[in-house]
C-alpha cells in the first residue's frame, strides 16, 4: 500500500509539475480549452473542436471543428497559435502565467490574444498596445516556467 501511495504522489507531481511548466495553455492536454483556434480568425469566434479532427503539436492536442481549419493550422502553426502559448496577454505582461477564457479572444495585428476573464480584457485593452510589447518581452522568459 505504501508503494502505491509513494508511486501515486510521485505521478501526480510530475504531472502537475510538467503542467506547470508547459508553454502551451492546454488544460487537460487539450490547447485553448480544446476550441478550434483556426476558427477566430475565419469564424470570428470561438468554436468548438472535435476529438476526431486533432493533431499533437507544442506538447498540446489541438482540436478543430473541420477538416479545412487542422489543415490550415498543419500547413502554418504560427499563423495561428495564440500569442503567449494562449495564457493570459496581461498576465503575460506582468511576467507571469494566468489562465484564459474563450470568450476574452482579441485579433491584433492578424494575432490571437486571450486574457483571463473579461474585466481584466477591458483593462488590458486601455493599453493594449503598451502591454503587449511588455508581454513580448517577458513571455520568452516564462514561458517554460510556473
Amino acid at each position: 500500500m505504501r508503494k502505491i501511495i509513494l508511486a501515486t504522489t510521485f505521478i501526480l507531481t510530475a504531472l502537475g509539475s510538467y503542467a506547470q511548466k508547459s508553454e502551451i495553455f492546454a488544460p487537460g492536454g487539450k490547447a485553448i480549452k480544446g476550441y478550434d483556434v483556426v476558427a477566430f480568425f475565419k469564424d470570428a469566434g470561438p468554436v468548438a473542436g472535435a476529438d476526431s479532427l486533432s493533431y499533437q503539436y507544442k506538447d498540446a492536442q489541438w482540436l478543430f471543428a473541420n477538416r479545412a481549419n487542422l489543415d490550415a493550422f498543419k500547413a502554418n502553426p504560427d499563423m495561428y497559435m495564440p500569442q503567449y502559448g494562449g495564457y493570459c496577454a496581461y498576465g503575460t505582461s506582468q511576467g507571469h502565467k494566468a489562465p484564459t477564457e474563450t470568450d476574452t479572444w482579441t485579433i491584433v495585428n492578424d494575432k490571437l490574444y486571450f486574457n483571463y476573464n473579461q474585466k481584466v480584457k477591458e483593462n488590458w485593452s486601455k493599453k493594449r498596445d503598451e502591454l503587449i510589447r511588455k508581454a513580448d518581452t517577458e513571455w520568452p522568459l516564462i514561458k517554460d516556467k510556473q
